[in-house]
């Protein structure tokens, strides 16, 4: 008998958003099919560990990890190029030196083809356009037209919808969220720069706490 199920193909990093995102699909009544990205990132074992700890509290049994050398060899990024120092001063005006080039199209691309082969219906992706600011990529306009470029190039039969639910919360708003859906924010990870323990100062620390404090909660992760 066919599957009827509905599926959505999340795309997590081990991230607090995108943990959020997929935890929003499985209380829609989606199945989750989790894709996860190493692209040499600083913090790639850190991710992975996360992402595989979450998928067991969520009993995913679909996953796709996918190894992406080409980033490496792209360079430019602070994330991605060791001989460029994350910054820990502060929110930076323009598109932040984190910024990995077109990193969200590449995934979605990618999951794209896994959702056509899935028969899945949705792609999760983790955006926020507040706290994301300066990275194009995670704009809800660009978003949007991704999701036409890949109904256009994929089967007659194929309908994807793109969801982005976090797009316009805050991050104390995500928090609130996350603690509402008994989202594991234990096992989530957000630093740009260590494995270990986080920085505290890096954008993603900054804005991470920030949240927290925020919500009035406190971050059950380990800080420096």
């Amino acid at each position: 008998m066919k599957d009827t199920n509905k599926k959505a193909v999340c795309i997590m990093s081990g991230g607090m958003d995108s943990t959020l995102a997929a935890y929003m699909m499985k209380n829609q009544g989606y199945e989750i099919v989790a894709v996860h990205f190493n692209y040499d990132q600083r913090t790639e074992a850190k991710e992975l560990e996360c992402f595989e700890s979450i998928c067991k509290n969520l009993n995913v049994t679909e996953q796709y990890i996918l190894d992406l050398d080409f980033f490496k060899q792209l360079g430019a990024s602070a994330l991605t190029d060791k001989s460029i120092e994350v910054p820990t001063n502060g929110i930076e005006e323009g598109v932040p030196v984190t910024y990995v080039p077109f990193r969200n199209g590449i995934f979605l691309s990618m999951a794209a083809a896994i959702a056509e082969k899935e028969s899945a219906e949705v792609i999760a992706i983790g955006v926020v356009e507040e706290d994301s600011s300066g990275y194009p990529d995670c704009r809800e306009d660009y978003i949007a037209a991704m999701q036409k470029a890949i109904n256009l190039g994929t089967k007659d039969e194929t309908d994807i919808e793109i969801k982005m639910p976090l797009v316009h919360l805050k991050k104390s708003e995500i928090v609130k969220e996350a603690l509402a859906l008994d989202v594991p924010l234990q096992l989530t990870w957000s630093c740009y720069k260590n494995e270990e323990k986080a920085c505290g100062v890096c954008d993603s620390c900054r804005l991470r706490l920030n949240g927290f404090k925020t919500a009035g909660v406190k971050d059950p992760i380990v800080y420096i």
